[in-house]
């Protein structure tokens, strides 16, 4: 009998190690998924009931294995988007969903474009976006102010780069994501120990009006401080600006001819008629035209014009009558 109840024992000795073992081993298998998966966690997701959303993106099927690792680890999950990558373990992915980092798609907008212009960009990551929901939100003084903007306005304050927005973005998540980006890069500037042109101008609204200017006129980084330069010259004289793409922003008449209609508009943007800035940005300038703005080249020149020879740079010129020979130059590159 003695021996019947010591093989008994043994049997479940070993019955029980067994299934130790086989539920370590299920616990410990990866995901079932062979690419990427997309979840979300909504607002108080107990992480009883995490099994079953797993089972449905096909990540995780096996119910008993993940009721007994839950029991075991209790883990704490965060509502949010989360990128499950392949064969992952429930400790990894538990990891990734207590995280709290967002799911994020990358957006590049590009330097010196209108507000208007971005929905394009952003459109091949978030298709929802809504251009008019968009433009009325950057066009709202109310928002703007919310947002710590001093303007009317929110054109100029979009600073242009690579961002991660979260995956469930909307239109004013990204606008107040890439203020604050704008805003930063403010106070960054404005600790800068050395001289620059920020007293001059008054405000960091006007260092975005003019370097907005500066990125319009080219797209040459080593000649923006020099751009730079010939209209801070200009504004010291009072001499009008003169710059084609703030014609081209009042009218959205992004290439093609500027008509002598436009150039004779009376709005304030018209700087081919009205001395000093403009009420506000034509666009939204990168860092380097604002740094070249705060800090232009130290030159005598009044005048620029491009060379037309596929160079994409410009002639610079202290005369009138030096600017007016440029021109002749420019207009025989063209073939005129």
């Amino acid at each position: 009998m003695k021996k019947i109840f010591a093989l008994f024992f043994l049997f479940l000795a070993f019955s029980a190690a067994f299934c130790y073992f086989q539920a370590k081993n299920r616990i410990n298998a990866t995901s079932e998924n062979d690419k990427i998966v997309l979840v979300e966690i909504p607002s108080g997701l107990p992480s009883s009931k995490l099994g079953s959303l797993l089972k449905e993106k096909g990540i995780w099927t096996d119910e008993l294995a993940y009721k007994v690792w839950n029991k075991l680890k209790q883990p704490s999950i965060q509502k949010g988007w989360y990128e499950i990558p392949p064969h992952q373990t429930l400790d990894e992915i538990a990891a990734i969903l207590g995280s709290g980092k967002t799911a994020t798609r990358k957006v590049t907008i590009p330097e010196g474009r209108a507000s208007w212009e971005m929905p394009a960009y952003l459109k091949k990551a978030f298709p929802n976006i809504d251009e008019k929901r968009w433009n009325d939100l950057v066009q709202d003084p109310k928002f703007a102010r919310s947002l710590g903007v001093d303007a009317n306005s929110l054109e100029g304050y979009l600073l242009p780069d690579t961002y991660p927005f979260a995956i469930d973005a909307d239109e004013k998540a990204i606008l107040r994501q890439m203020v604050e980006a704008n805003l930063k890069l403010r106070d960054q500037l404005e600790a800068d120990p050395r001289p620059s042109k920020w007293k001059t101008l008054g405000s960091w609204h006007k260092v975005l009006t003019l370097a907005s200017v500066v990125e319009e006129e080219t797209g040459i980084p080593e000649e923006r401080p020099l751009i730079a330069g010939v209209f801070h010259n200009r504004l010291e004289i009072g001499m009008p600006l003169g710059a084609d793409p703030t014609v081209r922003f009042i009218f959205k008449n992004l290439t093609g001819p500027i008509y002598k209609s436009q150039l004779n508009s009376n709005s304030p943007y018209n700087t081919r008629k009205f001395k000093g800035l403009m009420p506000g940005p034509i666009s939204n300038p990168g860092r380097k035209a604002i740094e070249a703005t705060l800090h232009p080249a130290t030159t005598k020149a009044l005048y620029f014009v491009a060379k037309d020879d596929g160079s994409m740079t410009h002639f610079f010129s202290n005369t009138l009558a030096d600017h007016n020979k440029y021109k002749d130059v420019a207009a025989k590159n063209r073939g005129e």
